[in-house]
């Protein structure tokens, strides 16, 4: 009888060999993207950081002499910012930056806060293990922009764990409408100072959320999830 060796199970990749993969991974999804889709996301994120604060004009000329692209995919994505509810129509057919009233930033935070639940409680039922190593490779990410004060990156990945969570329950149409909610709440907390230890209390939370995930326990996770959104929802 041929006695079969058994094959050694392959050692995980280190730390760096995966953060490179996420990064690359990152490179490849913008690569795969055309050129309107490349504009609406370039200036989202100026809306999203605060270079274009509430009540700027964004023109189509001036945009487009900016990101080297013609007037036609500018004028896609404002038109598609607009649908989405971050700018808003002026004289002369301008697109304004929108300001969030008091009545819709609470819409927004209830809104958020009942797809994130869904997320994190249909995430502890569909998460693969890809899906746990993805969430925190983000989380070291996370750790390495905090060290140094970046908040625009901190904030950054951020969004991505978030929507990473709903992408792990596979749920499209969830994290697809909080990319958009997220949005709002990042515009609304333009201007907020924080400091290295608020944002090590961010990380930490975020692991709270993800060990319960990983171990698939609903009611600790959704318990990290509502002590996270509390301490973090901020005033008006």
């Amino acid at each position: 009888m041929t006695s079969r060796t058994d094959t050694p199970p392959e050692a995980p990749a280190s730390a760096p060999t995966k953060l490179t993969s996420l990064v690359r991974r990152e490179q490849e999804r913008r690569s795969s993207l055309n050129l309107a889709q490349r504009t609406y996301e370039d200036i989202r994120a100026g809306i999203l950081r605060g270079r274009f604060p509430a009540g700027s004009v964004l023109a189509e000329g001036a945009l487009a002499d900016e990101l080297g692209v013609s007037k036609t995919p500018v004028r896609h994505a404002l038109n598609l910012l607009k649908e989405e509810g971050f700018l808003s129509a002026g004289p002369r057919r301008q697109r304004i930056v929108s300001a969030i009233s008091p009545e819709r930033r609470d819409e927004i935070l209830e809104v958020r806060e009942a797809l994130e639940r869904i997320a994190v409680r249909k995430a502890c039922e569909m998460r693969s293990l890809e899906d746990i190593d993805y969430l925190r490779l983000l989380l070291i990410r996370q750790r390495r922009a905090a060290d140094v004060l970046d908040e625009d990156e901190f904030i950054d990945l951020d969004e991505a764990f978030h929507l990473g969570i709903a992408a792990a329950a596979h749920l499209p149409i969830v994290e697809r409408m909080l990319g958009n909610l997220r949005g709002f709440v990042r515009v609304m907390r333009l201007g907020t100072t924080r400091s290295r230890n608020h944002l090590e209390q961010v990380l930490a939370e975020h692991e709270a959320i993800v060990d319960p995930i990983e171990r698939r326990d609903a009611p600790a996770a959704l318990a990290a999830l509502a002590a996270h959104l509390e301490r973090f929802n901020y005033p008006a």
